[in-house]
């Protein structure tokens, strides 16, 4: 009999509450879906009409494989980094690398590898407990030669852990971070970065930031990787950036890295020999927006922040505690409540499934938490939000 040949494991999360909801729908509940956690609707216009004059263009480089280049938009990389930072790339010289990837999650995977990790042990640090799985997935899928060490976070640390907690690591491992954080909605401060900055070079560790949210960031404490490591010459580092979450460019799978070129130079390596690059005519029209349609970015960035804040008015009034206050993104993060609808929750699971029955909420529970998103129009069902949560009856 043939059987599966992968780690044991992998059920996804988001398919057990598809099935719960659609359980729901049969019994005639309507759905409140604050579990959805991509951005609606199309990408920015100023996006799509540049993308469509790109891809009319006869000029070969357009429509060719980009590689690990960009040859249909010139120096796309160090152009679209640009609009994430505040350092001048153009300053560093060859202190900076850069590389166009196609979307950040297609890459996750070549980071451990980078690291040696097809040849020798290597230990890979995660901020995925809570947070984004797939760094935590692909150490699974990795596991003969990588142990994963999952880094705590919490209200206690505000999901932002203690730079002096990398003594734990050892020469050579990698820290893979999530900051702005999902699901929390954390950043990272520039002090953070600094303290965390001076240990990794004094251990010989390297860090890489998966910084998808940072155009969403809201808060002034927020802070790129990019904008600290630069002054830390022999720190090995790389960061990312992506397109999707600035007006639903998600599909389009547009990004880029910058950092140190050591870094940068073994992922290249790797993703030269495995990809083929992105389609240039959507890089052309995500950079299009990003140097000349701010004010499209802003209002959707504007957006997020305005509809964080109704949601949490209106759940802080029922009694649900946040874990922490969220600085970026589209994700509010809360503490499990003790009971709900008169019952004792054991389980975050339990609560959103409660929810999910009683009164058509949906979230993510990522125990002991549970994520609600605003990708949605939250202002136009905060009414409905408001009901449920009353009903609810939530006690800590």
């Amino acid at each position: 009999m043939r059987e599966s040949r992968l780690p044991a494991g992998g059920t996804n999360l988001f398919q057990s509450i598809k099935a719960k909801c659609a359980q729901a729908e049969a019994a005639g509940k309507k759905l409140i879906k604050l579990s959805i956690g991509q951005p609606s609707g199309p990408a920015l216009l100023s996006g799509r009409q540049a993308a469509a004059e790109a891809v009319m263009s006869i000029a070969e480089a357009m429509h060719e494989y980009q590689d690990n280049g960009c040859l249909g938009v010139p120096n796309f990389a160090r152009r679209f980094a640009q609009t994430h930072v505040k350092t001048d790339l153009a300053t560093q010289g060859d202190q900076v690398a850069l590389l166009p990837i196609p979307g950040i999650k297609p890459m996750l995977g070549l980071i451990p590898l980078a690291c040696g990790a097809a040849a020798s042990l290597t230990h890979v640090w995660t901020t995925t407990k809570p947070g984004y799985p797939t760094p935590a997935d692909w150490c699974r899928y990795l596991s003969g030669n990588v142990r994963h060490m999952p880094i705590e976070l919490n209200p206690q640390n505000q999901f932002r852990f203690s730079p002096a907690w990398l003594n734990e690591a050892i020469e050579q491992d990698l820290v893979m971070m999530n900051y702005p954080h999902n699901p929390s909605g954390q950043v990272a401060s520039r002090e953070w970065w600094k303290q965390l900055c001076a240990e990794a070079v004094r251990l010989n560790i390297r860090l890489f930031n998966d910084a998808a949210y940072a155009i969403l960031a809201h808060s002034d404490e927020h802070c790129t990787l990019t904008d600290v490591a630069v002054d830390f010459p022999n720190l090995s580092w790389a960061e990312a950036f992506s397109a999707s979450k600035a007006g639903n460019f998600t599909g389009w799978r547009i990004g880029a890295m910058v950092g140190s070129p050591d870094f940068i130079g073994d992922i290249a390596t790797i993703k030269g020999n495995t990809d083929s690059g992105f389609a240039a005519p959507l890089a052309a029209g995500v950079i299009h927006t990003f140097e000349n349609d701010r004010a499209g970015i802003e209002a959707v960035r504007r957006t997020y922040e305005r509809r964080i804040q109704v949601l949490v008015e209106t759940l802080t009034k029922h009694g649900m505690q946040l874990a922490v206050k969220p600085g970026a993104g589209f994700f509010t993060l809360w503490k499990l409540p003790r009971r709900a609808f008169g019952q004792n929750i054991k389980t975050a699971e339990q609560f959103n499934f409660l929810m999910i029955e009683q009164t058509g909420v949906v979230g993510v529970h990522f125990h002991p938490y549970i994520r609600y998103a605003v990708c949605g129009d939250v202002e136009a069902l905060i009414g409905d939000i408001d009901a449920a949560f009353a009903a609810a009856q939530i006690a800590y």
